[in-house]
């Protein structure tokens, strides 16, 4: 199939289209995973834009979004394909008085009777489709077995149909925070890209980007806040979507400029935790 993108600067640009602003890393990361046709693992920190790279890059390629959201316990029935046993049992009482059962078992097994979830949606599709694993280090290390042939095949077996090989070349994300090691083997399959907290004139284009209405002087100040307040030692540290949700809060509050007793009095749609909001407000308090 043709190649997505053309160069790492027509990313960069494409993303920075949707409001993600990227470096030459990022977008470079990107660029190979289309060109090698290999899966990204994106780790880094809750909150930094790892999956909204996924959802980005899908919105400027114009591919379906196909997201599996990992948790623990997750299985092969919730994140490959199960049969549709109702579906099959009824077959089988219409069928009941039929002399072949070879035929009954061959009609009950195929792609009729077949539930697809997003993996083996993913591999299926003939249409571009960017396939987004999300927070991959929530399960544990057994299931990881699953997306194997996946990442390094694009084909997904099954007992009774045979190898369903995919029509086309997904791009592949997988996010991780970090909760766990991720294996070897997993890790040998895909590029790798470590996505950090902005610096702080990067984080003020990101939220003059996300946040329209919010003006420059005070894009600069919530930007210069939020890093001094990410220095200190906090339970979780604000994530650039808390950023934004934070910028817009003030805005919509009619803040122009911020003072300490408005920050104070907002700590909590940027903070999650009381006692990060105390050791935040007394930072706030000492810088006054």
């Amino acid at each position: 199939m043709a190649h997505r993108f053309e160069s790492v600067a027509q990313v960069r640009q494409g993303l920075k289209d949707v409001n993600y602003l990227a470096d030459d890393g990022i977008a470079g990361v990107a660029y190979l995973a289309d060109r090698l046709g290999k899966p990204v693992l994106v780790e880094g920190p809750a909150g930094t834009g790892k999956t909204q790279l996924a959802k980005s890059i899908a919105e400027i390629t114009g591919s379906r979004l196909i997201r599996l959201q990992c948790y623990e316990g997750l299985d092969e029935s919730k994140a490959l394909y199960e049969w549709n046993y109702k579906k099959q049992l009824l077959r089988i009482q219409a069928d009941k008085n039929s002399d072949s059962w070879s035929d009954v078992h061959d009609d009950i097994f195929s792609d009729e009777f077949l539930l697809t979830r997003p993996l083996l949606e993913a591999i299926s599709a003939p249409d571009p489709v960017v396939l987004l694993i999300d927070e991959v280090d929530r399960v544990e290390v057994e299931t990881e077995a699953l997306l194997l042939e996946i990442l390094s095949e694009y084909q997904v077996s099954i007992p009774e149909l045979g190898t369903i090989t995919a029509k086309q070349i997904p791009m592949v994300f997988l996010t991780s925070n970090n909760t766990r090691e991720l294996s070897e083997a997993l890790k040998r399959r895909c590029l790798y890209l470590h996505v950090d907290y902005p610096s702080m004139d990067r984080e003020k284009e990101i939220v003059l980007a996300r946040v329209p209405e919010v003006s420059d002087n005070l894009a600069d100040q919530i930007a210069r806040i939020v890093r001094s307040i990410r220095q200190l030692d906090l339970k979780k540290s604000p994530s650039v979507s808390e950023t934004i949700d934070w910028a817009r809060t003030l805005v919509l509050l009619g803040i122009e400029s911020i003072d300490a007793q408005q920050a104070k009095e907002t700590l909590h749609v940027l903070l999650k935790y009381q006692t990060d909001i105390a050791k935040a407000a007394k930072e706030l308090s000492v810088d006054k």
